[in-house]
């Protein structure tokens, strides 16, 4: 089954597509917001739906964003008609553009004809979004503002362990063991170490703390 992601801040209109594309047996995901779908587009969809004009992170940002993330169609929804709007649609990443009001069936055969087009086999990448940083679990990656954290493995195996089981606490203890593992040849002081090295790197192009101490308890991710 066919997953797609309907985003439209006009519930009507969401709801609408819904309740369409599901009687079209396909599996539906529904954002009311830029920031939400920020969060259903982690669920690797087979094509998104996305209106432009959102008041909080608007379609052109949030395509932008995933656009690096996942390689399906992204099809625009709006009332916007001028050639100027249509070609940032474009730039943004988007692979159709359709205007408002539309024909159901004729948007239905739009999304069918770019799914029989899309053949590409890629593997699903994994990631999630967390204020201003991206972290790309298949390719092990972290990016804060479109800038990549150069992380070491160790490094990454941290902030993947934090972030996966985020506000989960984690002493030091536990996060050796899970990340060296039993026979290692450290210490629970080897984790002190290796957080204050990630802490340093993403303070040098972020003012949030990604890592949360709990005192006398041990870490955990404050996304």
């Amino acid at each position: 089954m066919k997953k797609i992601l309907i985003v439209d801040d006009e519930k009507g209109v969401a709801d609408m597509l819904r309740s369409y594309f599901e009687m079209q047996s396909f599996q539906v995901s529904v954002a009311y917001s830029g920031t939400d779908a920020l969060k259903q587009a982690e669920r690797s969809p087979d094509l998104v739906l996305l209106d432009i004009n959102m008041p909080d992170l608007d379609g052109l940002t949030v395509c932008e964003k995933i656009r690096a993330y996942i390689s399906c169609p992204i099809l625009f929804l709006t009332a916007r008609i001028e050639t100027s709007d249509k070609i940032r649609g474009f730039q943004a990443g988007a692979d159709d553009y359709i205007v408002k009001p539309f024909d159901l069936d004729e948007l239905g055969a739009r999304v069918a004809a770019h799914l029989r087009r899309e053949n590409r086999k890629q593997e699903q990448t994994v990631f999630h979004f967390f204020s201003n940083m991206v972290i790309d679990y298949s390719k092990r990656e972290v990016a804060i503002g479109g800038q990549m954290i150069p992380l070491t493995r160790r490094e990454f195996e941290i902030v993947e362990l934090l972030s996966v089981n985020a506000g989960q606490v984690f002493d030091r203890e536990r996060i050796y063991e899970l990340i060296w593992g039993l026979d290692g040849d450290g210490s629970s002081g080897t984790v002190m170490e290796h957080i204050r090295k990630i802490r340093s790197k993403f303070a040098a192009v972020s003012s949030h703390n990604y890592i949360e101490t709990v005192w006398g308890v041990g870490y955990k991710w404050n996304g």
